[in-house]
C-alpha cells in the first residue's frame, strides 16, 4: 500500500527535498528507518503506508537509541543540506541550508533559523516589536557563541529538524521517521522539538538517547533555547501566541 501527499502548488524543489531528506537520514547506519520514498514529482511524492500501533516503552528505547546513531551519522558542518539538494523546507516554509561551515553552531543558528523566522513572525503581526527586539537580542549573543548560552561545540549531527510527535510512526517492528526538514546541526534540536510538542514515552527515549550518546554538560538548560526556532515557525503559520512564547524564552536567555 502507498500514501501520496500532492500540492500541485508546490514551491519548486519542496518533494524534491523531502526526499532527499528521507534518503539521507535512511543512509545513518543503524539509525531509525525512514518512509520508503516510491516516485517523487515536482507536484507530489508517493511513500509506503505503514500500520501503526500504540508504542511502548521498549520501542521508545529503541527509537531514542537509533535516534542517536542517526545524529552520530553526522554532517559536513552545521546548516548542511541533504545531498541533491541546496535548501529546504519546514512545513510550507523555506528554510535556509549553508553551503560553507559557519564559525560555530550558534551562527548558523541565529543567521538560517532564529532571525529569518522572527522577521517572518513580526511582518505577519505574530511577535510583537518588543517582543521581535528580545529574539534578536538573543540572535547577537548567538553570532558571539557564548559557550554559556550555547554550550560546548558539537560535531554536526545529521537531524530530523522537523522531529515533532506526528513525525515518528509507531510500527508493530519499530519507529519510524516521516516528514523531514533535515539538515546538519545541533543534536539537542531534534530532542528539543520531541520535548516541546510530546512524546510518548518521552522520558525512556531520552534515556535510551543519552546512553547511547552522551550529551554535554547541563543539556536540559538549554532545551527552550533550541525550542525558540520551531515557536517561531508556528507563529508564521498559526499565530501570535507562538509569537509570545517565543519571546519569553528569548527574554530568559537574555
Amino acid at each position: 500500500m502507498t500514501f501520496t501527499k500532492r500540492d500541485p502548488h508546490a514551491a519548486a524543489g519542496f518533494y524534491q527535498a523531502e526526499a532527499a531528506g528521507l534518503r539521507w537520514l535512511g543512509s545513518a547506519s543503524e539509525g531509525v528507518p525512514v518512509a520508503e520514498v516510491i516516485e517523487v514529482t515536482d507536484t507530489s511524492i508517493t511513500l509506503t503506508r505503514y500500520p501503526t500501533v500504540t508504542p511502548t516503552p521498549e520501542q521508545a528505547r529503541e527509537f531514542g537509541r537509533r535516534l542517536a546513531l542517526t545524529h552520530r551519522a553526522g554532517a559536513p558542518h552545521h546548516g548542511a543540506a541533504p545531498p541533491g539538494v541546496t535548501d529546504g523546507f519546514i512545513a510550507t516554509l523555506p528554510l535556509k541550508h549553508l553551503t560553507g561551515t559557519p564559525p560555530h553552531w550558534g551562527d548558523f543558528y541565529a543567521r538560517c533559523r532564529v532571525e529569518p523566522f522572527a522577521r517572518a513572525a513580526a511582518e505577519a503581526g505574530n511577535l510583537s516589536p518588543d517582543g521581535l527586539t528580545s529574539v534578536l537580542k538573543l540572535s547577537e549573543r548567538l553570532r558571539e557563541g557564548d559557550p554559556e548560552l550555547t554550550g560546548p561545540e558539537v560535531p554536526a549531527a545529521r537531524l530530523h529538524g522537523d522531529l515533532w510527535s506526528g513525525n515518528v510512526l509507531w510500527r508493530p517492528e519499530g519507529p519510524l521517521l516521516i516528514d523531514p526538514a533535515a539538515h546538519g546541526g545541533h543534536p539537542e534540536t531534534d530532542l528539543a522539538m520531541l520535548a516541546l510538542f510530546g512524546l510518548p514515552h518521552l522520558d525512556q527515549v531520552l534515556d535510551a538517547y543519552t546512553r547511547t550518546s552522551p550529551l554535554p554538560d547541563h543539556w536540559t538548560e538549554r532545551v527552550a533555547l533550541h525550542q525558540i526556532h520551531p515557536l517561531l515557525v508556528h507563529a508564521v503559520l498559526f499565530g501570535g501566541s507562538y509569537g509570545a512564547q517565543a519571546a519569553r524564552l528569548a527574554q530568559t536567555y537574555g
